[in-house]
């Protein structure tokens, strides 16, 4: 359960009403499959504490998100590992089931944590996890070999574009900050455990 109550629809505001009426649709599509733990929107209902943030929250992110220089199973597989370092596990639950739902294996999900050493992902996908580790780190670490290594497979267009992901994903803090949990999108499934679980909050649920 998070830190705070979020908005409820009872109380919410015109422009709050629409996003939790479009919200649940939004999640379907992305991941195929209804939330298994409250109402899935867990992160939007304490934004919408502040109506005007949340509205720019969502227009960044929708502006990021019609990226289309970076293909779309790089841009997934980086934006899961950032959550997982981040260690939340509404996010790493949600993206999980986003990956598998475009077609990541079980395979690949669990290999995740121990990409460098996995043949499962090619050698610009590794370039693309080694600068997303290192971008996520705090303080950031992008060495020069580190940024040869991803400049060798990625255009400066494709580069601008995979770090201002990595910047939103950041902002996954905001809901680490406030435990907000799983909501069992992955429930049942492999899913990528994050780096920094919470005591106080039940495990993912994963297969053995």
């Amino acid at each position: 359960m998070a830190r705070i109550q979020g908005v409820s629809r009872k109380q919410a505001g015109p422009l709050v009403k629409l996003v939790y009426a479009f919200g649940p649709k939004m999640m379907k599509k992305l991941t195929g499959r209804e939330p298994q733990a409250g109402s899935g929107l867990e992160p939007m209902e304490i934004w919408a504490h502040q109506p005007k943030m949340m509205m720019a929250m969502g227009r960044f992110n929708q502006t990021l998100r019609k990226g289309r220089s970076v293909d779309e199973r790089i841009r997934s597989l980086c934006e899961l590992k950032g959550a997982q370092m981040i260690g939340c596990e509404y996010c790493v639950d949600l993206g999980s089931q986003i990956c598998r739902n475009s077609g990541f294996s079980d395979q690949e999900l669990l290999a995740l944590p121990r990409y460098r050493s996995s043949d499962l992902f090619t050698e610009p996908e590794k370039a693309a996890l080694d600068f997303t580790v290192a971008v996520m780190r705090t303080p950031v670490e992008v060495t020069d070999e580190i940024f040869d290594g991803v400049r060798r497979h990625f255009s400066d267009e494709q580069l601008v574009e995979l770090t201002a992901l990595l910047a939103l994903v950041n902002l996954d803090r905001f809901n680490a900050a406030f435990g907000i949990g799983a909501a069992g999108f992955s429930e049942g499934m492999v899913c990528v455990p994050p780096d920094r679980p919470t005591s106080r909050q039940a495990p993912l649920a994963r297969v053995a």
